[in-house]
């Protein structure tokens, strides 16, 4: 591949070797996966081994055949390690990993000598925990213990939900680890961005050597300019799209305004550039790609911005400045858990596939299909690669590689149109019970009735292939984004907007608010050989809850429990929430004839009350991450919620709650 044109060269030794990782992704008996983003191509040797038995030892030679690499820009690399083991690895203890790294072509070694190999001491000196010569992980033979959240908004003034998941980790025998980090969407904001997070992610991305970017019908036609001269702090809503011709979906406020495409009111500072996107990924994973200084703005952007915005600026500063500080115990988190990953809509932008007119709209321009192409090049490449390795072939992966060499190219356009076809982001892993994570934001059922209503968050064909994938099993953990059952007053306050034509104002985005997709859903329920436990696992509210869900009219059903855990950096509006949940208890009371006219009239429904509740209250407003554990039988055994300043608020899920919904 030929080098990426850069207009701006910085000296490799200012930039570490490795600029985030290793994370620990897919993790079997019988295969391993790493990813990891380097500064220089790399030679990589590995050795796995569990107490002073070495089980498995790959040298450079052997990893050759077992990583996959894309590069990106001229400093910038993503590796894959998935590696297929010959002989199992022993489940139940923890098994360590030494990964050595070495530059391929290092001009100061002299001909003939070998390469420096350089362990994580040199790359990333925090990354083990106390007592461990290693990273390493454990391989349950059961999903007994699993961690879940998302929405990690790296401004909302909060503690992140993964460094309470690092102290749990720190505070527990590797033996009793849980089996896995499920991250259900929102892992970065795309389109809601802090001006020093996008201040420091323009200081990392111009010491990567991006190639630059041609930006099509756009004010700033080369992202070069955006990235350095004319960032836009603040502006950057006046940049993205406006057609006249998708009016119904502009106007969300005030009849007759025209609005961007991206209708998130949190815009301004939307994420635009591949390399962008790939920028966030590594500052939200890592400590290493973040540069002294790196929110400082220079005096001659401070002219750009109002004192209004400087004084946001500086408040968002600090936030962000703290949020960095934690990264070390991220990063050591994420090397030692395997975690599985889907989108929502924040990995993207807000409202992504809302509704069909919406796609049109935003399909439609060249513009706005190049910032959603670029967010799902930066899903594939940094998510969707370590949760399905093997789904992803070479020719996939160099055309990614070909399209950021040649950014703004008919290759970048090509791989594109690609990516917005493909059907295969949802997976399962072979876990007992088997984990299913659904993709609900690309396989959507559009709405026949108008194309402004709000679409089922999956279609027919994909709830058909999720009905063979239940078949067969005891017992399933199905990762849906959004809940499946969620808030009553909540879906129905969308419905009255839905109604109104304003579906984007309120995020009319749930199950229930297409009937098509309801009511095949509440059939998937029914089916004579389905699961007898589902443990639904969800996210995407900024509120956390536990539901129990029961159908009626059968003497036997699946015992179904939706538990959502949310956000990780992220709350609802505390005073709002609290009107919502007591407003929901009243109208939605067991013996309340609304019930009846919602498409959940065939099932009773408990909410289990979190152990700080007030009289009554249902839904835990605390960023934090979500602990499940779960009994034989693969039903919940506890739920608690870990909060990021030490609490841990457990659900009651132990005896029965008289009021049904």
């Amino acid at each position: 591949m030929t080098r990426p044109d850069v207009s701006t060269t910085i000296p490799d030794d200012t930039l570490p070797l490795v600029l985030a990782g290793p994370l620990l992704r897919a993790v079997t008996a019988n295969s391993v996966t790493l990813w990891l983003a380097t500064s220089k191509p790399v030679q990589l040797q590995l050795q796995l081994s569990h107490g002073s038995y070495e089980t498995h030892h790959f040298s450079a030679a052997d990893m050759q055949q077992h990583c996959q690499s894309v590069r990106c820009a001229g400093k910038l690399f993503l590796q894959l390690i998935h590696i297929r083991l010959s002989s199992p690895l022993p489940t139940g203890c923890w098994i360590e990993y030494d990964l050595r790294l070495a530059g391929q072509h290092d001009d100061e070694q002299p001909d003939g000598e070998p390469p420096e190999w350089l362990g994580w001491q040199h790359w990333a000196p925090d990354l083990v925990y106390a007592g461990r010569n290693n990273p390493g992980f454990v391989i349950q033979p059961k999903l007994q213990r699993l961690l879940h959240g998302s929405c990690r908004k790296p401004h909302f003034d909060t503690d992140d939900g993964l460094l309470a998941a690092d102290l749990y980790l720190q505070q527990q025998p590797p033996e009793q680890w849980p089996s896995l980090l499920l991250l259900s969407g929102d892992q970065i904001y795309a389109d809601d961005v802090a001006a020093p997070m996008l201040r420091a992610i323009h200081q990392l991305i111009t010491q990567l050597d991006f190639a630059d970017e041609s930006l099509p019908c756009s004010k700033v036609s080369q992202s070069a300019v955006l990235h350095q001269h004319s960032p836009h702090y603040f502006q950057r809503d006046t940049l993205l799209p406006q057609t006249a011709a998708s009016q119904a979906v502009l106007t969300q406020v005030f009849k007759g305004a025209k609005k961007p495409v991206f209708t998130s009111d949190s815009a301004r500072n939307h994420l635009i550039s591949l390399a962008e996107m790939l920028g966030m990924y590594l500052l939200v994973w890592s400590p290493a790609g973040w540069q002294d200084q790196a929110t400082e703005l220079s005096n001659e952007l401070t002219a750009t911005l109002s004192a209004t915005e400087q004084q946001t600026y500086t408040a968002q500063q600090h936030i962000i400045q703290q949020f960095a500080a934690g990264l070390s115990k991220v990063r050591r988190l994420l090397a030692h858990l395997p975690s599985a990953m889907i989108f929502d809509d924040h990995d993207v932008t807000d409202d992504w596939n809302l509704t069909a007119e919406w796609e049109q709209t935003a399909y439609n321009h060249d513009f706005s299909r190049r910032i959603i192409g670029n967010a799902l090049i930066g899903y594939l490449l940094c998510q969707g690669w370590g949760n399905t390795p093997e789904q992803f072939n070479d020719g996939l992966l160099q055309q990614a590689e070909l399209a950021m060499t040649n950014s703004g190219s008919a290759q970048h356009q090509q791989l594109i149109t690609e990516l917005l076809r493909y059907k295969q982001w949802h997976y399962k892993w072979p876990t007992e019970p088997p984990l299913l994570v659904l993709d609900t934001r690309t396989r959507r059922w559009r709405s026949e009735l108008a194309l402004d209503n709000p679409s089922g968050l999956l279609d027919w064909e994909a709830l058909s292939e999720l009905q063979q994938d239940l078949i067969g099993h005891d017992a399933v953990v199905l990762v849906s984004p959004a809940p499946v059952f969620g808030v009553k007053l909540i879906e129905g306050i969308q419905k009255i907007f839905t109604l109104f034509g304003r579906p984007l104002l309120v995020d009319a985005e749930n199950w229930m608010a297409h009937r098509g997709t309801a009511y095949a859903l509440m059939n998937l329920f029914r089916h004579p050989k389905t699961p007898k436990h589902f443990v639904i696992l969800s996210g995407d509210v900024h509120y956390s809850f536990v539901y129990e869900v029961h159908l009626r009219g059968r003497q036997r059903g699946p015992d179904i429990w939706q538990i959502t855990s949310s956000g990780l950096k992220n709350e609802f509006p505390p005073r709002l929430l609290n009107v919502l949940d007591r407003l929901n208890r009243w109208l939605y009371s067991p013996r309340s004839p609304l019930n009846w006219f919602t498409k959940r009239r065939q099932m009773k429904i408990v909410p289990h009350k979190p152990d700080n509740a007030k009289a009554g209250e249902r839904l835990l407003n605390m960023a934090g991450i979500g602990l499940v554990e779960l009994n034989s039988d693969g039903s919940p055994k506890r739920v608690v919620q870990l909060g990021v300043k030490g609490q841990a608020i457990a659900f009651n899920i132990s005896e029965d709650d008289a009021r049904w919904e």
